[in-house]
């Protein structure tokens, strides 16, 4: 009983947000939708609480990419080319991930991006590493598969997936790689899950709002307004959601993502949530503060762009 106590109250530690500014590495399929790009200026504006140290490129494959390698190096170059918008050198910070997904559980997809996390990970004393992952968790799963003890050293925080309560799990991030997802939540890896339908959906933002806003806020803000224009032809009574700041937001200030301690649950081989309450803890993200964690975005994409005030 007190060896089970005892683990149980290093899974909560582990899970208690460090204080000051946080280690940060992301991995993100860049070039996949328009919200990573968000998410990556987000945090890289967000230097009073997060440093970025890298920058990996994840493999994604859809209707953009002829395969998940394409996927990857379209990922990669366009990660370089944000930072080339904020004047961020990418030299020594961005790595290639990896140019499929996993073919087997237990069988790692080797990659720059992998081995840099391990790297990272392993340097890691006192204060974890936090890897803000925005899409398939490759490049994730096979770092813990290639080197197991880097879980002891990191903190996932992964937009993914459905609400607990929702019918089914599938979404992008997920079942583009579910050998991986079933990994991160069963390896116990301390891990913060966002959740997309029924969560991370509320960010959403309108054309008309990024033009008062986001529009003329140097070469990062127009590179978002139109992005964002060009994603849709028809606009009027549209909206988008920009998922992927959320893990970011969460960094900066937990009570604008508001999380609660759940047992991990089972990811199931058909994308459904299964429960198991003697499993290991995670922390379970319920609520967003939509208009808290856009303001704050806007005021730095302001201060860095350009000097245009908010009403």
């Amino acid at each position: 009983m007190d060896g089970s106590m005892s683990a149980r109250e290093n899974q909560l530690r582990r899970l208690q947000l460090a204080q000051g500014i946080h280690r940060v590495v992301i991995d993100t399929d860049t070039f996949n939708e328009i919200d990573d790009q968000f998410a990556l200026i987000y945090a890289l504006q967000s230097t009073e609480s997060i440093e970025v140290e890298g920058i990996y490129a994840a493999p994604f494959f859809n209707r953009l990419a002829s395969d998940a390698r394409d996927g990857m190096l379209k990922s990669y170059g366009e990660i370089v080319r944000i930072l080339e918008l904020l004047d961020r050198p990418a030299a020594g910070l961005v790595y290639h991930g990896s140019e499929g997904f996993l073919e087997d559980p237990k069988s790692p997809r080797g990659s720059a991006a992998a081995q840099a996390l391990i790297a990272r990970a392993l340097q890691s004393t006192g204060e974890p590493l936090y890897v803000i992952a925005i899409g398939a968790l490759t490049n994730v799963a096979s770092a813990i598969l290639m080197e197991p003890r880097i879980i002891e050293n990191m903190v996932v925080v992964w937009l993914g997936g459905h609400a607990l309560h929702w019918p089914h799990a599938r979404e992008f991030n997920l079942q583009e790689d579910l050998w991986a997802a079933q990994l991160v939540f069963n390896c116990g890896v301390p891990l913060v899950h966002i959740p997309c339908l029924g969560v991370a959906s509320h960010l959403q933002v309108t054309l008309s709002e990024l033009a008062t806003y986001v529009k003329g806020q140097g070469r990062a803000g127009d590179y978002l307004y139109e992005t964002y224009a060009n994603s849709q032809e028809d606009h009027f009574g549209f909206s988008r959601v920009i998922w992927d700041i959320a893990p970011v937001a969460f960094l900066i200030n937990p009570e604008w993502v508001r999380t609660e301690l759940q047992p991990s649950p089972i990811l199931t081989d058909q994308m459904t949530w299964s429960v198991d309450a003697g499993r290991h803890w995670i922390r379970y993200a319920v609520e967003v503060n939509r208009n808290a964690i856009f303001r704050d975005f806007y005021e730095k994409l302001r201060s860095s762009g350009s000097t245009r005030t908010l009403n």
